[in-house]
């Protein structure tokens, strides 16, 4: 049996005529790095924290910076990237970073979740892949650095047995805040 691959040409119409495109894909957890993720995560943080916060330029260059450097510095199975996916776009991501694991714990960063997919769930699906990860490797500690006002943040974190162990004014993100510390294990 023979198959012909030959199509048909468009109609002379078909790159003149608006289409509509009904894209209903879920959004997805990734796992790892994937080409654009520094710059939309950072992107996302700018966004959001420039609305909430007043963050500017110092902060969202030290988003990009340091991620850039744990992205260059990723080691599997010591480190973990999981995002959310949707119709192509970042929507999401935490990281742990394990480079301190042994001696000062585990670094969960870059916790985020756009406005688009905020309230179903996936806040709460990204945090436990990443405690999943942390217990598989047995770190004894995780910490994070954020700031006080994140209350959605705040309680994702306590659900997951994080505490607060330090909280004082800071100006780490380029805005004085009331800098906490949250620690779990």
């Amino acid at each position: 049996m023979k198959i012909d691959f030959r199509f048909a040409a468009p109609s002379a119409d078909y790159f003149t005529k608006p289409r509509s495109f009904n894209v209903t894909m879920t959004p997805t957890i990734t796992e790892g790095y994937i080409p654009g993720c520094i710059g939309r995560i950072a992107q996302l943080h700018a966004n959001y924290y420039s609305v909430s916060n007043g963050f500017g330029i110092d902060f969202e260059a030290k988003v990009a910076r340091e991620l850039a450097d744990f992205c260059q510095n990723y080691q599997c199975g010591r480190d973990g990237i999981w995002l959310i996916q949707h119709n192509g776009q970042i929507e999401g991501s935490v990281i742990i970073d394990g480079a301190h694991a042994d001696t000062h714990g585990a670094h969960l960063r870059w916790f985020i979740t756009t406005e688009a997919i905020k309230g179903q769930g996936f806040g709460t699906q990204l945090l436990a892949k990443a405690i999943d990860f942390v217990e598989v490797c047995g770190y004894r500690k995780t910490f994070l650095w954020t700031f006080s006002g994140l209350n959605a943040a705040r309680h994702l974190y306590e659900s997951n047995k994080f505490r607060l162990v330090h909280e004082s004014p800071g100006s780490q993100w380029g805005t004085l805040v009331t800098e906490q510390r949250f620690e779990r294990g």
